[in-house]
């Protein structure tokens, strides 16, 4: 449920004005990261960060009550990370495979991602909340 409301919370602070977004500073900073602190960074978001952290304990908390085997959790587990941590690794993958041909692709993403971070992330709150909710009511009722 707080999920739920702090997306709502996210949506209602959002500027109107998309030119008036500015990206957060651990984002700001990407530029001049070599590529094994992007993959370092993409670790450190995926488990530590505490929007990520909800998320993760949300996802392991779904995994665990699913009833399959612990090396089928694991290995769930493992793919809910590594998908987490696409939104850092595509870029570096792009930027690894086109090089200086990527600039403007990435320059691109990154001013799209400037502009509606806050959006994105109050919408997955909101709809990730209103899911653990669910989930919640079910057990409680069922």
């Amino acid at each position: 449920m707080l999920l739920a409301l702090f997306g709502v919370r996210l949506w209602h602070r959002r500027p109107r004005d998309v030119s008036q977004a500015r990206l957060p500073k651990w984002m700001a900073a990407i530029d001049s990261f070599t590529p094994v602190k992007i993959f370092g960074l993409a670790l450190l978001l995926s488990a530590a960060n505490i929007k990520n952290a909800t998320f993760t304990i949300a996802a392991s908390a779904s995994i665990s009550s699913s009833g399959i085997p612990l090396g089928q959790q694991i290995g769930a587990l493992a793919v809910f990370v590594v998908i987490a941590s696409l939104g850092i690794l595509a870029p570096l993958a792009v930027f690894l495979i086109a090089g200086e041909r990527a600039r403007n692709t990435l320059d691109g993403w990154k001013n799209w991602a400037a502009q509606h971070n806050i959006p994105v992330m109050a919408v997955l709150c909101f709809v990730i909340g209103l899911k653990l909710l669910g989930d919640g009511i079910a057990i409680l009722t069922g």
